[in-house]
């Protein structure tokens, strides 16, 4: 009994070391602003790429001051940097101008095989309305916003010059997708269709939440359906990031007024998924992001009912999560925080650590007027390190460090609990 209670108690040391190292190599983070005005344009629901070291930022979103909630300016351009975001390149000016791909955002964007891909998505338009044949008051407005939800998928190995792979997979149109890259193979899931009444739309067609998953072998080309209803609940917004082989999906929402989802669910293949967390124990919600820093993977930002959550937080599989007890992009206030933003991660560049970089992103919430939110969209870039990036006027933001008498507590929590095994066996 003795050896089995010692066996429990190094178990429990063995956990605990591994979880404080991984928190407090996390601490040791920083954020940093790298270019707080970079020459694209403010935008959000954008996609970035790194791809062989340089940044591609696609497409995206500008709001306008309009009669119309959600009125947009829709990007088809392509940015390349090769200095991690400090400088940029426009490669192209508008896809759709030049007869390519549709001008959109809330889509999806991969790296495979030295192509970037675009996939999916959503545009804004004004339709006519059908009006009833007498006059009505309020007057009924001789046209309404909509949207176009793609389904197609474009590829290309500079940003400049795009292929088609396919104009309409089997899937539904959608934006707020999830996409990834794993192994030879790129998959799709969840998203949207229809516009939600919270913002204009409300036409015709309900909003639709998806839960299937695609699968393509060949590029985009043609695709199979690996599971028509996954177990986690249809959903938007969403992020699945890919750790060991294994994609995680995480958060979301089925409504921009809810509900919004908190849960973690893993797969190695696209129809069997294997719920870690229900709940994470973190505020739940849409249009935020993660990326894979060592072992963890460290998820923050996005969009909150009432106001914006202020954290981080940071997990090794899903089954647990770690607040991180830090401010992103050291925001000082909920209308600090971003959501539809993106981010990429690099791996230990020439010494450097792994680096999450963030772009641009939406701060714009529904009690705002149109005027002060077509203000709410950024077109900065930040850095999260270990490594010392930011500008030599630019002081360190401390953060908070695992401290002696926290340890002390932790370890003496768990002397006790040793303790108390030894006394019952």
């Amino acid at each position: 009994m003795l050896r089995k209670a010692s066996v429990l108690l190094m178990g429990l040391v063995s956990t605990w070391l591994s979880l404080s190292a991984a928190a407090a190599a996390l601490s040791e983070y920083r954020w940093d602003e790298i270019n707080p005005s970079a020459p694209w344009a403010p935008r959000a629901g954008q996609q970035v790429l790194n791809m062989e070291g340089s940044f591609y930022l696609i497409g995206g979103r500008t709001p306008i001051e309009s009669e119309f909630i959600g009125a947009s300016i829709l990007w088809g351009d392509v940015w390349r940097s090769d200095d991690r975001g400090k400088t940029w390149v426009q490669l192209l000016e508008d896809a759709e101008a030049s007869s390519l791909w549709k001008n959109r955002a809330y889509f999806q964007a991969v790296t495979k095989g030295g192509y970037l891909y675009v996939i999916g998505g959503q545009n804004f338009i004004l339709v006519d309305n059908e009006c009833p044949p007498f006059p009505t008051d309020p007057p009924c407005p001789e046209v309404v916003p909509a949207s176009d939800f793609f389904n197609d998928v474009w590829r290309s190995m500079d940003g400049i010059n795009w292929e088609p792979m396919t104009a309409a997979a089997p899937w539904d149109g959608r934006a707020g997708l999830s996409a990834v890259a794993l192994g030879d193979d790129i998959y799709v899931m969840a998203g949207s269709k229809n516009d939600d009444e919270a913002i204009g739309g409300g036409g015709p067609l309900p909003r639709v939440y998806f839960n299937d998953v695609w699968k393509s072998s060949d590029d985009g080309a043609t695709w199979q359906q690996m599971t028509a209803a996954a177990p986690w609940a249809p959903r938007a917004g969403g992020v699945v990031v890919v750790k060991d082989d294994w994609m995680y999906m995480i958060g979301g929402e089925a409504g921009f007024e809810g509900p919004y989802f908190n849960d973690t669910w893993r797969s190695q293949d696209g129809a069997n998924w294997q719920l870690m967390s229900a709940d994470g124990g973190w505020p739940s919600r849409p249009g935020h992001k993660c990326g894979v820093v060592g072992d963890e993977i460290v998820c923050f930002g996005g969009f909150g009912l009432f106001a914006n959550p202020v954290d981080m937080w940071s997990t090794t599989d899903g089954s647990s999560w770690t607040d991180l007890q830090q401010a992103p992009w050291n925001a000082m206030d909920p209308l600090d925080v971003k959501y539809d933003f993106d981010v990429v991660t690099t791996d230990n560049a020439q010494g450097v650590p792994d680096t999450i970089y963030t772009f641009g992103g939406d701060r714009e919430r529904f009690d705002l007027p149109p005027e002060v939110n077509v203000n709410l969209v950024d077109n900065d870039v930040w850095a999260w390190s270990r490594e010392a990036q930011r500008p030599s006027s630019a002081p360190a933001v401390p953060v908070p460090s695992m401290t002696a008498w926290s340890t002390t507590l932790l370890i003496g929590l768990l002397l006790a609990m040793a303790g108390w095994v030894l006394r019952r066996h």
